[in-house]
């Protein structure tokens, strides 16, 4: 017989000894008042790889008198589903509760979901999903609105310690406490990492505790929780975009730090940089949008890892700059106005009369030419016909905008009084 793997050997099959979300097992929680009441609610488990979805999802399980189907997508196929479907509605007195449990739920689609609705509706059977991406964006509103969500955090030191405990107590393996503390770090919040790299210290035979030095040259490396195309790359340069908004040049270092280090693509992560430097910065500081192009193009030539360090430094830089979001308010504004007026055309004194006919029709007329007049500013009104003038744009005291302000506060008092000479 095959070997089980020591996280399969060592998965807990009662609360006593399952560690870690205390925030969902408290004597009050949803979990332990269901469980007291006998009656199974469709639940969805939503965490990070190892942090208990699984285990959770079958002691809850386990609790009950029901009939239960374990269906993992990836592996397993939907006719077995609807065999066991049919099964438990033509004997529906034998099997009065069912439980049905798809891990990685995710990974169905949108018609396989909408299958299950029906079944649910009428009660034929509780669901049990758990995943490792964000229910919003991979299942669909109608069959998240039948689910309970339970959010289950990455598993801290406590929780790690206890299973470590119980792994080398059940292996035999013995460790020195600096060694202990370096495998919970290297664990970073999975359990299952942490048993997969307990059970590949299991062939080293030695007398004495095995020492940090040791298990350092042992163990895998974790690698960083990260999906380039799942929640992780949207979550981090969340955070970065946040953090540089913020002026926090040293959390925007971290944020992009990690982000490289995960071998997220630098063109997102620059493209990213530019929409910061014109959406959050703007004209408070326009060098900010020539600093990230040309680290941009710094990073087109060097390549990884040397050109990372243009990206790091244009992210300081951007955290760094004064910001202003006027230009991108003003936008906004603009655009409803437009919208709501794109079928106005141009005041006729706007529009060039390139033809006599043009010209009958008083195209170009009354048009004054800037340049021609004392003060270089004619002071015309520029927007459509009956719609007032509008004042979209307000620079922020800030930055470069100080001096876009004052140019701003000059032509408004300029046009006010050549209106009061007419």
């Amino acid at each position: 017989m095959t070997k089980k793997p020591l996280a399969e050997e060592l998965r807990p099959s009662q609360l006593s000894q399952f560690f870690g979300q205390n925030h969902l097992l408290h004597q009050h929680g949803l979990i332990p008042s269901t469980l007291e009441n006998k009656n199974p609610l469709s639940l969805l488990l939503w965490g990070p790889p190892g942090c208990g979805k699984t285990s959770l999802a079958r002691i809850y399980i386990r609790s009950f008198t029901a009939q239960t189907f374990y269906l993992h997508p990836a592996t397993q196929g939907i006719p077995e589903l609807k065999k066991w479907i049919q099964d438990i509605e033509s004997m529906p007195l034998l099997y009065k509760q069912n439980i049905l449990f798809i891990d990685e739920i995710h990974r169905l689609n949108k018609t396989q979901q909408d299958a299950l609705l029906p079944f649910l509706e009428k009660g034929t059977f509780s669901l049990i999903g758990a995943t490792t991406e964000n229910p919003s964006f991979h299942l669909t509103s109608a069959l998240l609105s039948r689910l309970r969500i339970l959010t289950l955090k990455a598993l801290d030191d406590d929780a790690l310690k206890n299973i470590l405990e119980r792994a080398l107590l059940h292996t035999h393996l013995d460790l020195t406490e600096e060694a202990k503390i370096y495998f919970l770090q290297e664990a970073k919040g999975d359990a299952r990492h942490l048993l997969n790299n307990v059970e590949s210290l299991l062939s080293r035979h030695s007398e004495k505790p095995l020492t940090i030095e040791e298990v350092s040259q042992l163990l895998s490396i974790k690698a960083p929780l990260y999906d380039a195309s799942g929640d992780q790359h949207y979550q981090l340069i969340s955070a970065l975009h946040k953090s540089i908004r913020g002026s926090d040049p040293d959390a925007a270092l971290y944020w992009i730090t990690r982000m490289l280090q995960a071998g997220e693509d630098r063109d997102f992560i620059a493209r990213r940089l530019l929409r910061i430097a014109v959406e959050d910065i703007g004209l408070a500081d326009p060098k900010a949008q020539q600093i990230t192009l040309m680290a941009w193009q710094t990073f087109e030539r060097l390549g990884a890892p040397e050109g990372d360090l243009a990206l790091a430094e244009a992210a300081i830089f951007l955290a760094l700059s004064p910001k202003s979001n006027a230009s991108y308010t003003a936008m906004q504004a603009a655009q409803k106005l437009a919208e709501q007026t794109s079928h106005l055309p141009p005041p006729p004194h706007l529009i060039n009369a390139s033809t006599s006919l043009l010209r009958k029709m008083g195209y170009g007329k009354d048009y004054l030419y800037d340049h021609d007049t004392p003060e270089g500013f004619s002071g015309q009104d520029y927007f459509p016909e009956n719609v007032e003038r509008q004042n979209f744009y307000h620079p922020k005291e800030r930055g470069e905008e100080r001096e876009m302000k004052k140019r701003k506060d000059y032509f408004a008092k300029l046009r006010d009084l050549l209106k009061k000479r007419e």
